[in-house]
This record gives C-alpha cells, structure tokens and sequence, in this order.
C-alpha cells in the first residue's frame, strides 16, 4: 500500500546481541530511503542508543520499562503517532528491551488512529546460544518473544557446542511448527531476502497524512489501557538500578565484577579511564568491557552503569562496599 511503513521487530533476551544486529540493518539499508530506529530499554537509563553507528540517523528512545507493558504503553502510542505523522519512513525498526512481551505489537500498529499506516513484515529473534536455556527456564518473556517470533537468529555460536545448539532449535520448535533458523556469530544474515519490499521498493507517497485530533488519540490511548489483555506490570519481576563508576582504571572495575550478585541478569554501560573509553556487558555471570571510540552521544552516560535484576539481587548490590568506587544514583 502505498504511504504504509513497513516494520521490523528486534526482539530477544538481553545480552543476545539486539543492537548489534540492529547495526547490521542500518549498514545495509540503501541511503535514498529512509529509516527510523525505536530503541526500547527497561533500565532507568538507554544506553543502547549511543550504540547505534549512525549519528544522524532518526531515533526515539523509550527508557524506564517495556513499550508493551502499560508502564510507558503510552510514551509508545503517542510515539508512532509522532512516526506516523511527521517522519513517515520506509521502514521502523523496533529494538525491544530484552525482557519484553512482544504478542501486543500487532493489536497496537492496527489502533484505527494509525489508518493502516503501518505493516508488520518480520518480527527476528536473536537468540544467545550459551545462555539461552537459562533464561528460557527462569523467565516467562522468552517463551513469549519465541511464540512472535518469524525467524530465529541463533548467535554467538562460537560459545556454545553442537549440542547446545540443538537443545536451543529443540525448545524453539515447541512454539513452532517450522522455524526457520541461523547460526552466526554477530547476528549476520542475508538482511536483503527479509527486506526487499524496503530495498527493491518503488517511490512511495510519502506526503500521505494521517489527521488526528489530540483528543482523538488521548482516547484511543486510554481504551488501549483499560484492555484486559494489556501487561500491567513489568516483566518477571524485574527492576533496574544506576549506579555511578568512580574509578580510576580497569583493575578497578574488575574488582567491581567480581563483587556483582549471582543473581543479577544483565548490567551495561560505559566507563572512561586515562587509558579510553570502555563499553562493559554482562549477562547472567558472564561480564566483560571492551575498548570502544568516543562519541557525542555517550556524553551524558558516560561512567553510569545500569544493572537489571530481581529485587532481591539488587538490594544485595545496594549493601555491597564498593569503597567509594561505585554509588546508587
């Protein structure tokens, strides 16, 4: 149809390799179309978005919760509004947060305030090898992005054994009849046999309008809310905590590692010290920092680190002496 926007989802557990990728889409995505990036992150701050390799590219960022839990439901609505109204791209691309829920994203793109404005094409499912039997026992949101899932990218293959591998197709094909699956190491697939409709497309009108009045979409927005069938809570009982780094130098924050709960499921974020600049990932007892280049964007999260976890693991991490190195924002 033309005027529509086609759209892709991003879904997978945290640390399963989302926002890398994501980056592989906008390094092949052709430069006479346009393209819109909504990155979705459950912890108090997104650090995810400095990520993205493309400072010029167009970007909503929804921090502070699931765009598909009631939490920040209507930060979501009023910003595909927004999408629908003012950017009107090519294509959308949505990066969940980690722990989301994703079964609600088509009822939420066909709201009639959005007159079919857009298409939901493919929903990829990045899928973290080593660590994906753990979460999938432990939280319910796995099961869930697998159910709304079309294609499976298995990654960090290198990680994990044969074996573990097939146990991963294995509980996969539970939810799926015939699912059609890659093994890579940073997410790499053939992204032009997903997105033809973008790349091959003709010249779209993109001048089409969509008039709705404030109220109108004040109204939609609170029927959505009262929907039964909406999430009305945050996922697998999971919350998030800032955390500044005051250290001076990687030792330092190694000895901060060694000190994280077992029972913390993913914590990130980015450190400077006289020698650089690092990104820190870890991923339920897995942690490493790697040396990243500066950027503009990472200004204001720069030597904040956010840590996602049961309550219990992060009152544990609030009574832990850090010596000064690491304080509760």
């Amino acid at each position: 149809m033309s005027g529509t926007t086609a759209v892709y989802l991003i879904s997978g557990f945290l640390g399963s390799g989302k926002t890398t990728f994501l980056n592989r889409i906008i390094h092949s995505f052709p430069s006479n179309r346009k393209l819109m990036i909504l990155m979705n992150e459950f912890g108090e701050m997104g650090v995810d978005g400095s990520l993205v390799e493309n400072d010029d590219l167009a970007m909503l960022e929804i921090s502070k919760g699931s765009i598909f839990c009631v939490c920040v439901k209507t930060d979501f609505i009023k910003g595909l509004m927004n999408i629908a109204q003012n950017t009107r791209p090519d294509a959308l691309i949505i990066e969940a947060t980690g722990v989301a829920n994703p079964s609600d994203l088509k009822r939420d793109l066909k709201l009639s305030i959005f007159q079919d404005r857009f298409q939901l094409r493919e929903q990829f499912c990045i899928i973290d090898a080593g660590n994906f039997k753990d979460a999938y026992d432990t939280f319910t949101s796995v099961e869930k992005q697998i159910e709304s899932a079309t294609v499976f990218i298995i990654n960090k293959v290198d990680e994990a054994d044969a074996g573990v591998i097939q146990k991963v197709k294995k509980i996969v094909e539970r939810h799926h009849p015939n699912p059609e699956f890659y093994e890579t190491t940073y997410a790499d697939i053939p992204l032009a046999k997903y997105l033809p409709d973008v790349i091959m497309a003709e010249t779209r009108d993109e001048h089409r309008t969509i008039p709705v009045s404030e109220q109108a979409l004040e109204a939609a927005i609170d029927k959505l809310l009262q929907d039964p069938g909406t999430s009305m809570t945050p996922p697998d009982r999971l919350v998030s905590g800032s955390f500044a780094w005051k250290g001076m130098d990687c030792s330092q924050f190694e000895e901060m590692m060694k000190l994280i709960p077992d029972g913390m499921v993913r914590a990130k974020g980015v450190f400077e010290t006289c020698t650089g600049i690092y990104l820190f990932n870890w991923v339920m007892g897995r942690g490493q920092f790697e040396e990243i280049a500066r950027k503009e964007s990472m200004a204001s999260l720069m030597n904040q680190i956010v840590f996602i976890g049961p309550p219990e693991a992060m009152e544990e991490l609030g009574r832990i002496d850090f010596k000064g190195k690491m304080l509760r924002t």
